[in-house]
């Protein structure tokens, strides 16, 4: 017997091509009423791969993921940056409310070694997010088109299994590309907040970009040496209490 689209359509991972999905995922609040509305299940999604696009280092991608990075990190889950541009901001995760005691940044020395590890750490399950950044600037084998989407695909599985925020950070030149990722938004620095766009969810596009206003930051055009999240000031090591230093590991 065929099925009607209105029972096709409340089987669980089926939805409207013109609507969000109303299947139910594990997420977390992103802390953005305007962003939690356009998204389904209404958060940022736990156990998928996320892509944030953007270019330039330091205008507000990571600060506005610290509340659910926050949120992710309850029930005493570790939070794992592998290769940042720049090392994380302590006081300003602190005051977001990230524990630094759960936070550990991995510095691979090659593209591929970084992807080992963010596969290493989603599939564990010990992780509530990892955050992974792909430069051009490290250095790399050979790879296709295809291999870095069947290492994306291996991401988001691993992403599955160890029920982890996955968030891949990559520039704007990327949106062009085909992509595992069950989320992708696309942001650009406007006034002292971000203008978001979102090319691929769990529903139609969002062409019209929505604007995020980031509290605290000064109305300024974007640094190289990067506010990570909310400082002007030079990243040096961090020290966490009186001589507890953030956990670095060179993969």
């Amino acid at each position: 017997m065929k099925l009607a689209i209105e029972e096709l359509a409340r089987l669980p991972g089926v939805w409207r091509g013109g609507e969000l999905e109303h299947a139910i995922h594990e997420t977390v609040a992103t802390g953005h009423a305007a962003l939690d509305r356009e998204l389904s299940g209404g958060g940022w999604p736990v156990g998928a791969l996320s892509e944030v696009l953007h270019d330039g280092v330091g205008i507000g991608e990571v600060s506005f993921l610290c509340c659910a990075l926050a949120r992710a990190a309850k029930e005493a889950r570790v939070i794992v940056w592998i290769n940042p541009p720049h090392v994380p901001y302590a006081p300003a995760l602190a005051k977001a409310g990230v524990p630094l005691e759960r936070c550990t940044v991995v510095e691979p020395a090659h593209r591929e070694d970084a992807l080992w590890a963010a596969e290493q750490a989603l599939r564990s399950g010990a992780c509530g997010a990892v955050l992974l950044w792909l430069t051009h600037a490290m250095p790399r084998e050979a790879r296709t088109r295809a291999d870095d989407y069947a290492w994306l695909r291996r991401l988001q599985m691993a992403a599955q299994a160890g029920r982890s925020m996955a968030v891949l950070f990559r520039s704007t030149a990327a949106e062009s590309l085909s992509t595992p990722a069950h989320l992708r938004v696309v942001l650009r620095a406007s006034g002292n907040g971000l203008e978001l766009r979102i090319p691929k969810r769990r529903g139609p596009p969002l062409v019209s970009p929505i604007r995020l206003d980031l509290p605290g930051r000064a109305r300024k055009a974007p640094v190289e040496r990067s506010d990570f999240p909310d400082s002007a000031a030079v990243c040096a090591p961090i020290a966490i209490g009186p001589s507890r230093p953030l956990p670095r590991i060179a993969a």
